[in-house]
């Protein structure tokens, strides 16, 4: 895969798994996320009842791994993997967060989850990435 078709594989997904560290076993959660076209990921973390375990393996954690993939059949698949830095978002950086969002998928079943106590904004700057394709 070229850097071309990579920018552009992860600007149409829109999720993958964000893995970190959690003492000797590591945490994976589904994300959405948005790509700014060049070199970061955005997430935004809705943050429902006391504590959030992602939120805090994000606010400890140096770096996080995270796998974009697409298989369409056994023969036609697409797959990155991105190891890089995680940091929360400022407050002056969230116009680039709101338009890499652009490509993100949102998940309904959040809308009526509730008692939400709020939002946070994560961004994953890409360090190495290591694409791979089959077919297409």
């Amino acid at each position: 895969m070229t850097a071309k078709e990579l920018r552009a594989f992860l600007t149409e997904q829109g999720v993958g798994i964000l893995g970190l560290v959690d003492e000797s076993v590591p945490y994976l959660v589904p994300m959405s996320f948005g790509f700014d076209g060049e070199q970061t990921l955005y997430f935004v973390f809705l943050l429902f009842g006391a504590e959030s375990q992602k939120q805090q393996l994000c606010d400890r954690a140096q770096q996080g791994r995270f796998l974009v993939y697409s298989a369409d059949s056994i023969h036609d698949w697409q797959s990155v993997s991105l190891e890089g830095t995680i940091a929360k978002v400022a407050d002056e950086e969230w116009d680039q967060l709101t338009d890499a969002m652009e490509n993100a998928w949102h998940p309904d079943l959040f809308s009526a989850a509730s008692p939400m106590r709020g939002i946070e904004g994560y961004r994953f700057r890409i360090d190495e990435w290591t694409a791979i394709q089959s077919g297409g």
